[in-house]
C-alpha cells in the first residue's frame, strides 16, 4: 500500500480517477469474453478442422507478412530517418496512412492495384499470377495494414540513437552497406524485434482488408479473424472461443513487445 501511495504521490486524484475509468472501458469487454466462453466445449470448438486451419493460415500468412515488413520497412524507416529530401513529410504520411485508413478502404485500393483489372493486375495475369483471392492476397492486405508498425518502431528509434556511431565508422573508412550492416542494425535491433512482433500481432488481427481483397475461402484466404466473424452467426460459442484464443495470442505478443523494448512510438520532431 506505500509503496502505491508513493507512486501515485505526483499524480493528481482525478488523473488516476479518469486512467481507472479507461482501464476498465478497455478490460471489461475482455472480462464479458471469458464469462461467455463455454469452457465445458472450449477445447472441441476450438480444435475443429475449420478452427485449426484458420488458426494454421493465419500463424502462416502473418509471419510471411512480418518477414515483408521488415524487408521493405527497414530500408523505408532509415530512409526516413536519415535522408532529407522534398516532400519527405508528404513521404512519411502517405507510408504511415495505413494506420488511418479504414482497412476496407485498403482492401479496395489493393483490389485495384492487384486484382484482375486491377493497375499491374492485369501485368500479373499475363504473366499466369492471379493474386486477388488467393493466399498471396491475405499476405499482401496483412503486410499493407502492418508495415507501419515496424516503420514507427525504427524511425524513432534511429532519431533517438542518432548517428555519431555511423560517422565515426564511415570515418575509419567503412562503407556504407558495411555501416549499416555492423553498425546501424545491431544499435536497432530491440527496436527492430519490437516493431516485427507488433507487425505480427497486426496481421494477425487484419479483417476488413482480407475480406475485401482475398475473400474468405477457407484453407486458402480464411483467416482466424474471418473464421470468428462466419461462427459469430451460426455458432456463438465457436466465435467465442476463438476470440479468447486470437485474444490470449495478442496479450502474449504484445508481452513480448514490451519485455523487449517498447511500443511504437512517433517519430521526433516530425508529424506522423
Amino acid at each position: 500500500m506505500t509503496r502505491t501511495r508513493a507512486h501515485l504521490a505526483g499524480v493528481p486524484r482525478w488523473v488516476a480517477v479518469l486512467a481507472g475509468v479507461g482501464a476498465a472501458f478497455v478490460l471489461l469487454p475482455l472480462v464479458a469474453i471469458v464469462s461467455r466462453v463455454n469452457w465445458v466445449d472450449f477445447v472441441p470448438l476450438i480444435t475443429s478442422d475449420s478452427s485449426i486451419a484458420a488458426l494454421l493460415l493465419s500463424l502462416r500468412t502473418s509471419l510471411a507478412a512480418t518477414a515483408l515488413c521488415v524487408v521493405f520497412g527497414v530500408p523505408i524507416a532509415i530512409v526516413l530517418a536519415r535522408a532529407t529530401f522534398p516532400g519527405q513529410r508528404i513521404a512519411r504520411s502517405l507510408v504511415l496512412l495505413p494506420l488511418v485508413l479504414p482497412p476496407v478502404v485498403g482492401g479496395i485500393a489493393l483490389l485495384y492495384t492487384f486484382g484482375r483489372r486491377g493497375l499491374l493486375g492485369s501485368t500479373f495475369q499475363f504473366l499466369g499470377i492471379d493474386i486477388a483471392f488467393s493466399t498471396t492476397a491475405v499476405i499482401l492486405a496483412q503486410t499493407f495494414v502492418a508495415i507501419p508498425f515496424l516503420i514507427l518502431s525504427l524511425e524513432g528509434a534511429i532519431r533517438t540513437a542518432g548517428a555519431r556511431y555511423e560517422a565515426v565508422a564511415a570515418t575509419l573508412g567503412a562503407a556504407p552497406t558495411t555501416v549499416l550492416r555492423r553498425v546501424t542494425l545491431p544499435l536497432l535491433l530491440p527496436a527492430l524485434v519490437s516493431g516485427a512482433i507488433l507487425s505480427f500481432a497486426r496481421a494477425l488481427g487484419e479483417f476488413g482488408a482480407t475480406l475485401t481483397f482475398a475473400g474468405s475461402l477457407q484453407g486458402t484466404t480464411r483467416t482466424l479473424p474471418l473464421e470468428i466473424y462466419l461462427q459469430l452467426e451460426t455458432d456463438p460459442d465457436t466465435a467465442v472461443a476463438l476470440s479468447l484464443v486470437l485474444v490470449a495470442v495478442a496479450v502474449f505478443v504484445v508481452g513480448l513487445a514490451y519485455r523487449n523494448g517498447s511500443v511504437p512510438a512517433g517519430p521526433s520532431g516530425a508529424d506522423r
